[in-house]
């Protein structure tokens, strides 16, 4: 996909089609009027008829318009004007790339009325354009052996105008739009393959595939043994059920002077979650193939900073094994040490997440983090929570917290903090063992969190709990690529691009 800016007439841009907004009630906006004017009235005689009312998200393709240099245009719904904003402008923006990805248009000029500067300024207007844009020509990576359907013709996207000044900021968020688009597309093809085929020697792997393209990335696996030597007792606890090896994946991108503290990135890398001997209900249980999605997020984050080159040291790690209930698996009742050498009571072993991101946290300490945050779909109960709009943010350094939170509300892409006080850690109290690796059923995802926080102490720490936001189920099953727009625009802000 090849993204352009435009600052001339809207009616004389040369591109196979023009999308223009339309608020509800028919009113033409500023682009639409002119283009309007160029073709003769034809677009009010044409809403004067009842056939587009401007709806949120609602399209209709207009061809052979007199007076214009575009072949066909495109009017996208933007809702009311009293109620537009950022929300409705994405809406809108989304709804035209849908439509356009079903014809044989292969270029098109945004032309949408957006919103004041302080809710999409340049930088934010054009990375929104290519990554929602990139985001919506996106196909599930099947397996199905018919035949495929065709591509998107769309291969070349104007954003505009480009207003005196605007120039740079534009291109700058094109490009970082466009990057963004090809990270989460990184995070959905993992997630979106099944169990038997994203094995953690399959994320290993690609882990490698990734560094051999990039010469700031290097990548070290570690296998069963080399973990046995870091005495990950937790994490091996998890794997020992199943006939899937586990791994431990460093892949470090180095952008700073060496030395400099990284940003670390831990990711929960369960691909594929029965519940062990606590297996699940069988309803649904395919989903859990998205349970390594904090490890895609991870090596999607990894690939974006490589491909913008940012000026930041950035260690990615990812802790994959397979939960599964064999002869071997361990048993609710069990006691391992972790390589904190702290004790743990495993109560319940559909909470492994936990399990195998303490010691990759514990591992993560060497690094001397400037920053450290862990992203993993730990908890059902950050669904019930926060449902599928926001992800669970908690932690033990409030300005990282923030951080997070802010990078979510600028991507589009939010998380919601919960409170994380010792109250909770008391719920993980065991009679056998240092503590329990679950709290009973109140507050299930501060005391997942709680129980991290047991190996983060002293290192600046935040968790992202994407259990209800990174795939979506239904008719449109599949990775939703999140939180990699969130993580993208943290990473971004810290390196200064």
């Amino acid at each position: 996909m090849r993204f352009e800016i435009w600052s001339k007439g809207v009616a004389t841009l040369e591109v196979d089609c023009l999308v223009v907004g339309v608020f509800e009630e028919g009113e033409l906006t500023a682009h639409a009027r002119s283009v309007d004017e160029a073709a003769g009235g034809r677009l009010k005689k044409l809403l004067s008829r009842g056939d587009f009312s401007g709806r949120a998200a609602e399209t209709l393709l207009v061809g052979d318009l007199p007076g214009l240099a575009a072949s066909r245009v495109l009017l996208t719904g933007l809702g009311t004007r009293k109620a537009f904003g950022r929300k409705p402008w994405r809406k809108a923006w989304a709804a035209a790339v849908g439509a356009l990805a079903k014809t044989g248009i292969a270029s098109a000029a945004a032309a949408l009325e957006r919103p004041d500067t302080e809710a999409l300024d340049d930088y934010y207007y054009g990375r929104a354009v290519a990554e929602i844009a990139s985001t919506g020509l996106y196909r599930v990576n099947d397996l199905k052996t018919g035949k495929k359907p065709r591509p998107a013709a769309l291969r070349r996207v104007l954003a505009g105008p480009a207003a005196k000044g605007s120039t740079q900021a534009l291109e700058r968020g094109l490009a970082h739009g466009a990057a963004i688009a090809e990270a989460a597309k990184v995070q959905r093809d993992l997630a979106n393959l099944p169990g038997n085929v994203c094995t953690p020697r399959h994320l290993a792997e690609q882990a490698r595939a990734l560094a051999r393209g990039h010469r700031s990335l290097s990548v070290r696996v570690l296998d069963e043994q080399a973990i046995k030597r870091e005495k990950m007792g937790c994490l091996l606890a998890v794997a020992q059920g199943s006939s899937e090896p586990p791994r431990l994946v460093v892949l470090q991108h180095k952008g700073a002077k060496a030395g400099a503290p990284p940003v670390v990135l831990v990711g929960k890398g369960v691909t594929f979650d029965s519940g062990g001997i606590s297996i699940k209900p069988s309803a649904e249980m395919d989903e859990m193939k998205y349970d390594m999605s904090g490890a895609a997020a991870v090596i999607a984050a990894l690939s974006l900073v490589a491909q913008l080159r940012a000026p930041l040291n950035v260690i990615g790690i990812v802790a994959a094994v397979e939960n599964m209930p064999d002869g071997k698996a361990v048993k609710p009742g069990d006691i391992v040490t972790s390589a904190s050498g702290q004790s743990v009571e495993i109560l319940n072993t559909d909470a492994e997440g936990r399990l195998i991101l303490c010691d990759a946290l514990h591992y993560a300490r060497r690094f001397k983090p400037a920053a450290l945050v862990d992203l993993a779909t730990l908890t059902g109960a950050c669904v019930i929570a926060l449902g599928h709009h926001h992800s669970g943010v908690l932690g033990n350094d409030e300005a990282l917290i923030r951080e997070l939170i802010e990078a979510g509300v600028r991507a589009d892409d939010r998380a919601w903090q919960l409170p994380l006080t010792e109250e909770y850690a008391e719920q993980l109290k065991s009679n056998f063992a240092d503590f329990a690796n679950i709290g009973g059923r109140d507050g299930g995802t501060i005391t997942a969190a709680a129980f991290l926080g047991k190996f983060t102490q002293g290192m600046p720490w935040a968790h992202l709990d994407i259990a209800g936001t990174a795939w979506q189920g239904g008719a449109h099953k599949g990775s939703t690529g999140r939180p990699t727009p969130l993580l993208a625009d943290f990473l971004i802000r810290r390196a200064g691009l």
